[in-house]
């Protein structure tokens, strides 16, 4: 196959070395470019290491990211983590067209948080989806999906690191492949069943400690490690990693205000509406991520603080 794909970041990297790997031409690699200051990207190094043309146009909606696209002569564009919006008059060249991957069961989760939604609203299921790009944001025809449990204790971390992100380079390869060879199907999503989520910031990642344990509890897994759920401590922001959830019917019946913490040791525990939330690591604004017996030493926490405001 000749392959033109579009992507970043190391998702891009792996899905492009993949394609390298198994000996498909790729005739053209498409890449945003590095703003003043960021680290080189690593999908464009790898391109250039594999002898290959990287192309970093700054938007893919001019006539010049069109015309490359056009004198490549690609069977299939492939689209791997691409946060620049792809026209249809860009996708549309290759003879086969273009694929993308999203990290969610569309229609689901359209957006740019996919994978941190459904841990944070306590889903138990999630998955990838490879459709075709249309101009409505992540909403065209789906071609292949995957599932793959979330667990009580799974993170955005584990979620993305050891299942999504190796299952969609192999779901890429695939589809492209059904794709070139005709054998695919394409299902246009079902808009009743469609949601869209916006980025999980530094608002939506707010713990409040007044909410169910099991909230808190999905909210910490659901932005671990990124962006990372957050509190106040003396007037300064904490981040928290490592949750475990424990129930009354677990520690029996919770004694002390929310946000208070209950015990320091190994882990901190701190009381919630329905239960107690245990977490294993936290970061403090003004330092780095570290152990409960480290932070609370450099931070003064004892049972009694609270936490919050």
């Amino acid at each position: 196959m000749k392959i033109a794909i579009i992507g970043q970041q190391e998702f891009g990297k792996s899905v492009l070395d993949a394609l390298v790997a198994r000996g498909d031409d790729i005739v053209g690699v498409f890449c945003a470019p590095e703003k003043e200051g960021a680290k080189p990207d690593p999908m464009r190094l790898a391109a250039e290491a594999h002898g290959l043309r990287a192309f970093q146009f700054p938007s893919l909606k001019t006539p010049e990211a069109t015309a490359a696209m056009r004198a490549i002569n690609a069977d299939i564009g492939i689209m791997a983590f691409v946060l620049q919006f792809a026209p249809q008059e860009f996708v549309n060249i290759p003879k086969h067209g273009t694929i993308q991957y999203h990290p969610s069961l569309l229609p689901k989760y359209r957006g740019p948080s996919s994978i941190n939604w459904p841990i944070s609203h306590g889903e138990t299921e999630t998955g990838l989806t490879i459709f075709r790009p249309t101009d409505g944001l992540d909403e065209g025809a789906i071609i292949l999906q995957k599932t793959t449990p979330i667990s009580e204790n799974d993170t955005l971390g584990t979620v993305y690191f050891d299942r999504l992100f190796p299952m969609g380079v192999a779901a890429m390869l695939e589809a492209a492949d059904l794709v070139v060879a005709g054998n695919h199907t394409e299902t246009v999503q079902d808009e009743s069943k469609a949601t869209y989520e916006g980025w999980f910031r530094a608002n939506e990642s707010k713990i409040n400690w007044h909410n169910h344990v099991d909230v808190v509890h999905n909210l910490i897994r659901g932005c671990d490690p990124a962006p990372g759920a957050w509190t106040m401590l003396g007037g300064k922001k904490v981040q928290l990693f490592g949750s475990r959830k424990h129930p009354v019917r677990t520690f029996g019946a919770v004694k002390g205000k929310p946000g208070e913490v209950a015990s320091v040791g190994d882990s901190v525990v701190i009381n919630v509406q329905g239960g107690q939330i245990e977490v294993m690591k936290l970061k403090h604004e003004d330092g780095k991520k570290v152990g409960v017996a480290e932070f609370a030493a450099t931070y003064g926490v004892v049972p009694g603080t609270l936490l919050g405001g």
